[in-house]
């Protein structure tokens, strides 16, 4: 098993500027994007440079404060009355996909518009250059040491252990006395052996999920189908990943055993079914011998 390295939240300086891991990564993020959708845009018509640049800014707009505020809106209002300034301390990390989806979501609309484009033929153009972000993103929580998974006693080499967890690990290890059998100390705390599920979702919401939506938007498809495969994409991986992953501190499980993550993914996975059967219905396309242009 593996200790947490605790890296320097600081990835490098320049002077008096420091640049923390988690602003690098999202740096590396918009970078990765932008290589990308420049090279999507040069295999499909109606698409030029100024165009992938305001995509990618408009994007980025939508990501960073869609979010930050959605995180700090669903999963942590409480701190957010006790110190309202908290919702700008984006260098300590915690960004909510979900907020971020509606964030971007939002900023492809008004995309669409300024270029008159319909919104589903610029959702089905981004999402492939998406999983990158998602990549380096949950690197990043696992750099800061940040939304690790739950405790295992599956004994897998893999299995982590977070001295940011300190805190938690205890007061599991009072409640339950049978989890002394997994603890382990290491510098003086007792810490419990945790699933790096941050790494989980870099790989499943990352690289797979980039592998398989840029085989799938390589040949012509549907309107709408390509972004309903990221969102049946993205949904059921993180539904599964969150069976891995610590819940929310203070909140119950529903049902006693869904997480706050999987209830807000349930509706990406079924509105992900009803576009991919509506765009195979419809046969609406953008590109490619029977682009229809509409």
């Amino acid at each position: 098993m593996m200790i947490h390295p605790q890296f320097d939240p600081v990835a490098f300086s320049l002077g008096p500027l420091q640049v923390h891991w988690y602003g690098f990564m999202y740096l590396l993020a918009f970078v990765a994007a932008y290589g990308l959708a420049w090279y999507r845009s040069t295999k499909r018509e109606g698409w030029s440079t100024e165009m992938v640049s305001d995509l990618v800014f408009f994007g980025a707009l939508g990501v960073i404060l869609g979010g930050r505020i959605g995180y700090v809106f669903l999963y942590q209002f409480s701190e957010l009355l006790e110190n309202p300034m908290y919702l700008f301390r984006v260098w300590e990390g915690g960004m909510s996909f979900h907020g971020g989806f509606i964030g971007v979501a939002l900023a492809m609309i008004y995309f669409a518009k300024k270029y008159k484009k319909p919104i589903f033929n610029v959702l089905d153009f981004v999402v492939p250059c998406v999983p990158t972000g998602l990549l380096f993103g949950r690197i990043g929580n696992y750099i800061n040491g940040e939304l690790w998974g739950r405790v295992s006693d599956g004994g897998y080499n893999w299995l982590t252990y977070f001295p940011q967890a300190v805190n938690f690990d205890a007061a599991l290890i009072a409640t339950n006395p049978a989890l002394q059998s997994l603890m382990t100390e290491v510098n003086g705390n007792y810490l419990l052996p945790r699933h790096p599920s941050q790494l989980y979702e870099a790989f499943a919401e990352g690289l797979l999920l980039f592998i398989l939506l840029w085989w799938f938007s390589s040949k012509p498809r549907p309107r709408m189908a390509v972004s309903a495969l990221f969102m049946l994409g993205y949904g059921i991986s993180r539904f599964i990943i969150e069976f891995f992953r610590q819940p929310d501190e203070g909140y119950a499980l529903i049902f006693g055993w869904m997480s706050k993550g999987q209830l807000y993914t349930l509706p990406m996975i079924i509105f992900g079914l009803i576009l991919m059967v509506l765009a195979y219905r419809r046969q609406q396309y953008d590109w490619g011998k029977y682009a229809t242009h509409s």
